[in-house]
């Protein structure tokens, strides 16, 4: 059975995109124009009741939640493809520790820029100088604990790529490539060295060469 991925062009499903090359899963994409409102209609709502993207299908199971989609192929899928999640108990307590980073200290921040610096026309938004302001200096204290970090481990998760890498990804594209903000990632060498890396990964360049995001 195919998995069915909805909203292909999403920063979020982006992730998920990446995993499931990763893991060597066959997958088709099911388009969902966020500009015009589909992912707020009753159809999708059936799918994933808070009205995002992206969900995915496959066979009778649904789920939604790009980091929790993620976790479930790597699990699922565990003796395929690339190992994303570790290989013991305290190998994953360390991705899942930088995944937990990610979202809650790194995807707030980036997300703010990316909203009012790259899609506030989209979506009617006034770009809010002030928290864009906070938003850059909010997201340099985390860097500096990635450089600290990847001064001692090649990747967040250890030496090895992980659910934690991939999960920063589409953001940290836009700020290296859309916000005029890659000196945020240059001036750091280790977090340089770190993105150079695993933005060169075939997984990584043929998501973002086939879906596009609309800006």
């Amino acid at each position: 059975m195919v998995v069915k991925v909805y909203g292909p062009h999403s920063v979020s499903a982006k992730r998920v995109l990446v995993c499931l090359l990763e893991k060597e899963v066959e997958f088709e994409v099911v388009p969902v124009d966020l500009i015009k409102g589909e992912h707020k209609g009753p159809e999708f709502l059936k799918l994933q009741p808070f009205g995002a993207v992206p969900v995915i299908q496959d066979g009778d199971y649904t789920l939604y939640e790009s980091r929790a989609i993620m976790r479930y192929y790597a699990d699922k899928y565990r003796s395929q493809g690339v190992e994303l999640l570790g290989r013991t108990a305290e190998e994953r307590g360390v991705v899942e520790q930088w995944l937990e980073v990610e979202a809650h200290n790194f995807n707030p921040p980036a997300n703010d820029l990316a909203v009012h610096l790259l899609f506030a026309p989209l979506f009617g938004i006034t770009p809010d100088p002030k928290l864009i302001e906070e938003s850059e200096a909010k997201l340099l204290k985390v860097l500096d604990v990635y450089e600290e970090r990847l001064s001692k481990s090649k990747y967040l998760g250890g030496d090895f790529f992980s659910l934690a890498d991939i999960s920063h990804l589409p953001l940290t594209y836009f700020i290296v490539n859309k916000m005029n903000k890659g000196y945020l990632i240059k001036e750091r060498k280790h977090v340089s060295d770190w993105w150079d890396d695993i933005s060169s990964r075939p997984s990584w360049k043929k998501v973002n060469e086939l879906y596009h995001p609309p800006i």
